[in-house]
């Protein structure tokens, strides 16, 4: 795996450089972590937010926790191949000074010292980021992209970046720089995508959280595949400067940007430290982010369904959304089995639009890059159409948006499927999956969850999509939140090491 500065340390030089900043005494972690004295492993697989709360109190070194999830990449990801850039004597480094700057009673941000690995699809300083195309492969930025920026001010650290297919542009994260990423429940199947590198190691504890970016279900796709939590903000609620595929454009309502990670609880963390205007991507609005605490799961109307007559649902994933369903009924919600009209209708639209110019969107941005050749999976060739012929599209577009927004009037979340199945086998191509329970809220612009709601009989993670109104993030998050509170959410998955060990 290719690395930028990449260094393993030993124990020993872990210990010395910790310096007299910091000492966390086997007693200390005793009380700390009294059901395990394995420390390294409760800290990989705890939030973010309650990583980042231990750290302010003392409780834990940024330099301990960065080491713990590194250790945990090298150990998981030769299986997975989901981190694909790793900066470890950066990221050390970064936690060794954020330790100092606590220990003089400086606090960088809410995410003081916690880690994160970040989507190859956007911009880091000083690290590697290709986008997963050849043209980009030695490709060095010398600025964050707009969310990485926010993340690194509010004290995160990056370890790393993860794989994606070429522009994220399919549902297979796979690529001709890196090759495939696996899923950690079962090395047979997919991850998701293009968000999939992101999913398989937040879910394997390599990393507490990630950003992805979602075109089509880029990031609900995968939390649903991987059993971790993520959301698809509102159009215009987080800048997509730095991102491979980026803002403007006729495309511009579709791609959004939001985090992953295993609770409900850090999405509500990150959210609010990514949004907002940076006065580059026009289309982003100030518009006030809100508590989901506040939010009275009795007061809320709740449409489901179970099947959207698209793409026929696996029997377990109906069980699972029924099942979820009937946990908000229980919790006070009115519900009704309903779904919103004309979304064949929209998606079969918005296929023809996306190659109604022949896909030269498409290949713009491969001569951009300065690729000469892609991935098979890359999608360039369709049937050009008429000008004429593609603003009645548009018109027919927006009039599916219209009732699907009347729809609304009535419902303030809607549940649903994230996928139809679980997670495919992993030789299924990208292009062939079944996207439109995603695609469908990219083309509204409206924001989704999706956080685990159980498993298949074989032990694939299986996601419920929650869906709200525009800039009702706080109650798509507090529905989220009820869920994973009753179904235990992320799961710790079986990943096996080459030798056929449990780790």
């Amino acid at each position: 795996m290719p690395t930028a500065k990449s260094r393993s340390i030993s124990r020993r030089e872990f210990i010395g450089a910790m310096g007299a900043g910091f000492v966390w005494s086997a007693e200390q972690a005793k009380r700390d972590f009294p059901k395990s004295a394995d420390t390294s492993t409760e800290l990989i697989f705890m939030s973010a937010t309650r990583l980042a709360q231990l750290i302010r109190d003392k409780k834990v070194s940024s330099l301990e926790v960065v080491h713990a999830h590194l250790a945990q990449i090298e150990k998981v990801n030769s299986q997975l191949n989901a981190v694909v850039q790793l900066c470890t004597e950066r990221a050390l480094a970064e936690a060794r000074e954020l330790d100092r700057l606590l220990a003089k009673g400086q606090v960088k941000g809410p995410l003081h010292g916690v880690p994160m690995t970040i989507k190859d699809s956007f911009d880091t300083a000083g690290v590697v980021s290709t986008g997963g195309t050849l043209g980009r492969k030695d490709y060095v930025p010398a600025k964050d992209a707009a969310v990485v920026g926010r993340l690194r001010a509010a004290g995160a650290v990056l370890m790393g970046k993860t794989n994606t297919p070429e522009f994220t542009l399919s549902g297979r994260s796979s690529n001709l720089v890196y090759g495939i990423t696996r899923n950690p429940y079962n090395l047979n199947y997919q991850p998701g995508g293009s968000s999939g590198g992101a999913a398989a190691i937040v879910a394997s504890g390599g990393s507490p959280f990630e950003i992805g970016s979602d075109f089509g279900g880029s990031i609900r796709y995968p939390a649903h595949a991987c059993g971790i939590a993520g959301i698809k903000p509102t159009t215009g609620r987080v800048p997509r400067t730095g991102h491979i595929v980026d803002y403007g454009g006729f495309f511009d309502n579709v791609q959004q940007v939001g985090p992953l990670a295993r609770r409900v609880e850090d999405l509500m963390t990150i959210l609010p430290l990514i949004a907002g205007p940076d006065y580059m991507d026009a289309a982003i609005v100030p518009m006030p982010l809100e508590g989901s605490a506040e939010v009275n799961l009795r007061s809320l109307r709740i449409s489901f369904y179970a099947d959207n007559g698209i793409d026929a649902a696996h029997a377990e994933v109906q069980q699972s959304i029924k099942m979820c369903a009937t946990l908000m009924s229980e919790a006070g919600a009115k519900l009704t089995e309903a779904k919103p009209p004309m979304m064949k209708q929209m998606n079969d639209v918005f296929a023809r639009l996306r190659t109604a110019d022949g896909r030269a969107w498409v290949k713009r941005l491969v001569r951009k890059a300065g690729t000469r050749e892609t991935s098979p999976e890359l999608v360039l060739d369709g049937e050009p159409i008429k000008a004429s012929e593609f603003t009645e599209l548009a018109e027919q577009l927006d009039e599916c948006r219209t009732a699907m927004l009347g729809f609304m009037q009535d419902c303030d979340v809607i549940l649903c499927p994230a996928f139809p199945s679980p997670a495919p086998h992993i030789d299924r191509p990208g292009p062939s999956l079944p996207l439109s329970y995603t695609r469908t809220y990219n083309l509204t612009g409206w924001p989704g969850a999706v956080v685990r709601a159980g498993a298949s009989s074989d032990g694939l993670p299986i996601g419920v999509q929650i869906v709200g109104r525009p800039w009702t993030e706080h109650v798509v998050l507090a529905v989220a939140a009820h869920i994973e509170s009753k179904t235990g959410g992320w799961k710790k998955p079986p990943l096996a090491d080459s030798k056929g060990k449990r780790l």
